[in-house]
């Protein structure tokens, strides 16, 4: 909320002014003025919440003791790669499950920037 607050009020008044006189409502001056000046900081949230979810270790550590749960039902990516590398000593397994970790991450960001930043990245 301090990102998006922060961008939020970056936004230069004059351009909202220009909107007003131009006839633009309240809506219109949100949707095609306000967002699209505030989209790094829309894509910055986003990735960053997106990372941190898939990167989520100690909670199924806490809550499962380590083991993953029943059935592995509370097995993450990050505490696969944990007990892997330093449970069952598979380093080799670890590694490889880590670089498709951040392949994901490496993917699913640049499939956010496409999505969020519009027409104008590409």
């Amino acid at each position: 909320m301090v990102i998006f607050l922060a961008s939020l009020q970056d936004v230069p008044r004059e351009v909202l002014e220009a909107a007003a006189i131009d006839g633009a409502t309240g809506v219109k001056a949100v949707t095609r003025i306000v967002v699209p000046l505030i989209r790094p900081a829309i894509f910055f949230v986003v990735a960053n919440g997106l990372i941190g979810c898939l990167q989520i270790f100690d909670q199924a550590f806490i809550l499962s003791g380590g083991s993953g749960g029943p059935e592995y039902a509370t097995t993450t990516a990050v505490l696969y790669i944990y007990n892997n590398a330093f449970k069952n000593g598979y380093y080799g397994v670890a590694a490889a499950a880590s670089f498709m970790l951040f392949a994901f991450i490496f993917v699913a960001t640049l499939l956010v920037r496409r999505f969020i930043e519009g027409k104008e990245a590409r």
